[in-house]
């Protein structure tokens, strides 16, 4: 019996995924998300961010592991290039949005 073809891991498949995190990235860094912040969300809250980037959320996970590497990829540029523009994040402030401190208590 013929195996059936992986239509979910193609070249085709491949670009679009790396299309996609490329853009989540993107809006991830503009925001001072870092990987492991990405990475520590819930589906519910990525499902948002996708769509408020402007994208279709990922039915796996995957495509968000490949976003993260692109944030620590970008961390590691910046760093090394600080005075560049593109080294900027564009929207800091919305980050409380998207990664929200625990509550330390008072007592």
């Amino acid at each position: 019996m013929a195996s059936q073809p992986d239509f979910a891991h193609n070249d085709m498949a491949s670009r679009s995924r790396r299309e996609k995190a490329v853009g989540l990235a993107k809006f991830a860094w503009d925001r001072d998300i870092s990987s492991a912040e990405l990475l520590e969300m819930p589906d519910d809250r990525l499902r948002k961010l996708a769509r408020a980037a402007g994208a279709n959320p990922p039915s796996t996970r995957e495509t968000w592991t490949i976003a993260a590497g692109l944030l620590d990829e970008k961390a590691v540029w910046a760093a090394a290039n600080p005075d560049r523009p593109e080294a900027r994040r564009e929207h800091p402030d919305e980050k409380i949005m998207w990664v929200k401190k625990p509550i330390e208590p008072w007592l």
